[in-house]
Parts: structure tokens; C-alpha cells; sequence
């Protein structure tokens, strides 16, 4: 997934390909993921439909939607607000894209750390903690005025650098990838890799259900921001079933669509 789908974005995109032929690798990188998590699952149980299939599947559209449109609105954005081009365009395709990672990585996981300590933040980031089986689709179920604010805080500052379109859409390939591999069910191992790597190994220390417990593990790509948070843990004797997941505090939180999307603004939404 890394090498393969985020490679064969960026070869695209360094080619200058329409961003539309980014959607047959997404595709395929959901098929990976699905068939993989059936062929070595984590947890046989979490292949199977806890109610939450449909719910989430609309979740993932809405998200991964939002996340293209921002590739799609960089260039207006550009216009509207110009700004001096610090991006370091002559340098080679791969690097500009790693720039781009990195410091994504590093806004959106500060803004996930923040809503964990910021009582209006939590209300919708509360959304994504409700889940309590862990796989692939985990990772786009979130509410949408969440989805915004993690997503500025990791792209305003590189359209403000002169990000070029193009790279815009790697990334956007590589965030997806990420919250699969993330949120997988498949039982994969990549050995030291997991200290630093934010893969589902980590993560899944993330969805603890007890307050404390869960605010660990907080990067996208990488788990570099949290050794330096001293946010990192991770205990390989531990092994996750539903029951350590969600929310102890909340454990009756709306499972419909529709109602996670009311639910923050209401006044039982905080936590």
C-alpha cells in the first residue's frame, strides 16, 4: 500500500496525470485493504457487521469527497489569497511530496492531540471514538466539521507555501492509504517500523475506551510528533477486542448518521 498505491499516485502526479485517475487507486486501495483483513484478520469478529456498515459507508463517501474538493479548490484558493511561492518546486517530485507528508503530518496530528484536551473540538472528534470494532472504513468515519478542521490545520500551511496542485493530489492519495492502513483489521506486521510508522498496531492503543487510556498515538503518518509529545505508547502483550473500545464515558453515543451529525451540537454532545 505504501510502496504500491502511494508510488503509483505519485508517478502519476509527477507526470502531471488529471487528478481523476487518482480514483481507480483509491478504489483499488480499499479493495486491498478489505481482502486483506479477510484473508489475516486481527479480530475474525470485526469483519462482520456490528450495525454500523451503511452508517459508515456514507462516512467514508462524505469525507473522501471533502478531502478531493480540497485538491480541487487549491488552485482558487491560491488566487484568492496569494502568497509568497516558498514551495521548493525544482526539487525532485518525491521529495516535494515527502515535504508535503511530513508537514501535514505534523498540523493535523497537533490539532487531533488539541481535540482530545479542547472540550468543543472533542464534541466531533468524539464521532470517531465511538467506533468499537476496528477496521479499514474507521478511519474516514468522522464527523464532517472535524474532517475541515484537522484537513486545514494539515494543508493551510503548504497552500500558503505555493503548494502545487499536483502534489496536493499525492497527498490526498497517501492521507486515504494512511487511515486505511491506520484503522485495518488485517493482522500485518512491520517488525521496529511500528515505533515509528503510525500503522494499526499503535493505533489501536488510540481507541482505548477509557479517558487517559486513549490520548496516545495521535499521528497520521508518522509517530515521530508523539515521542516528542511524549504522547507514544504501546505494550505488544496487549491484545484489543470491542470490549476496550469506544467511549466508557459514553457508551450508549449515537450510532445512526444522521444523529452523530446533530449530536455535537446538542447539549448531552460533550464529554
Amino acid at each position: 500500500m505504501l510502496l504500491g498505491i502511494d508510488g503509483a499516485a505519485i508517478a502519476l502526479s509527477a507526470a502531471g496525470t488529471a487528478e481523476v485517475w487518482l480514483l481507480p487507486l483509491l478504489m483499488i486501495a480499499v479493495a486491498s485493504s478489505f481482502l486483506t483483513e479477510r484473508v489475516i484478520p486481527y479480530e475474525r469478529s470485526w469483519n462482520t457487521d456490528h450495525d454500523d456498515t451503511h452508517r459508515d459507508h456514507i462516512h467514508a463517501v462524505v469525507n473522501e469527497t471533502m478531502i478531493l474538493a480540497g485538491v480541487a479548490v487549491i488552485p482558487l484558493v491560491a488566487a484568492v489569497a496569494p502568497a509568497p511561492d516558498l514551495w521548493p518546486r525544482h526539487w525532485p517530485f518525491l521529495a516535494q511530496a515527502l515535504v508535503a507528508i511530513v508537514v501535514a503530518d505534523f498540523g493535523i496530528t497537533t490539532v487531533h492531540l488539541a481535540s482530545h484536551k479542547i472540550g468543543v473540538l472533542w464534541r466531533f472528534h468524539a464521532v470517531h471514538h465511538s467506533v468499537t470494532r476496528f477496521y479499514g472504513l474507521n478511519g474516514l468515519m468522522k464527523h464532517p466539521v472535524h474532517q475541515a478542521i484537522e484537513t486545514a490545520a494539515g494543508v493551510a500551511p503548504l497552500i500558503l507555501a505555493g503548494l502545487p496542485v499536483h502534489v496536493a493530489g499525492a497527498l490526498a492519495v497517501a492521507v486515504a492509504v494512511q487511515l486505511l492502513l491506520q484503522h485495518s483489521n488485517a493482522d500485518y506486521r512491520v517488525g521496529p517500523v511500528k515505533h515509528v510508522l503510525a500503522l494499526n498496531a499503535g493505533h489501536r492503543f488510540h481507541h482505548l475506551k477509557w479517558a487517559g487510556a486513549g490520548d496516545v498515538n495521535f499521528g497520521l503518518f508518522t509517530l515521530i510528533w508523539d515521542h516528542l509529545y511524549r504522547t507514544y505508547s504501546f505494550d505488544p502483550a496487549r491484545r484489543f477486542t470491542s470490549a476496550e473500545l469506544g467511549m466508557a464515558a459514553k457508551p450508549h453515543y449515537p450510532t445512526a448518521y444522521s444523529a452523530q451529525l446533530r449530536h455535537p451540537f446538542t447539549a448531552d454532545g460533550g464529554c
